[in-house]
């Protein structure tokens, strides 16, 4: 059965060590037989969660329009979902960071 897999590469640098690493992570999970998508999460605008909590009261329609809709979606769509990101300053970098934080919206629809 085939897995729909989405990979976030929260690399701000395209080509670096972590996106490289998603590029052959990707071609394993294409030569499995699985369809994939990549997202550098640094291409996309998606600003900080401000903690209002609009989505609370909307439905989990977040109050700031970027593209982090069209990018949950994706997440709740996807069987798995692998996250890249240089250790940076002991922890996940900030572009990554954002992206999870924003996630408040709807990560009760997250599968597993």
């Amino acid at each position: 059965m085939s897995k729909n897999v989405l990979i976030l590469s929260g690399s701000p640098r395209k080509g670096g060590n972590s996106d490289l690493l998603c590029d052959e992570f990707m071609r394993g999970v294409l030569e499995a037989g699985n369809t994939v998508e990549k997202i550098r999460v640094s291409e996309k605008k998606i600003g900080y969660c401000t903690a209002c909590y609009y989505c609370q009261t909307s439905g989990g329609v977040c109050a700031k329009k970027d593209d982090m809709a069209e990018v949950l979606q994706k997440m709740i769509d996807a069987d798995v979902i692998v996250l890249s990101s240089r250790v940076y300053f002991y922890s996940i970098d900030a572009q990554l960071k954002t992206l999870i934080d924003r996630t408040v919206a709807r990560w009760t629809e997250v599968k597993d």
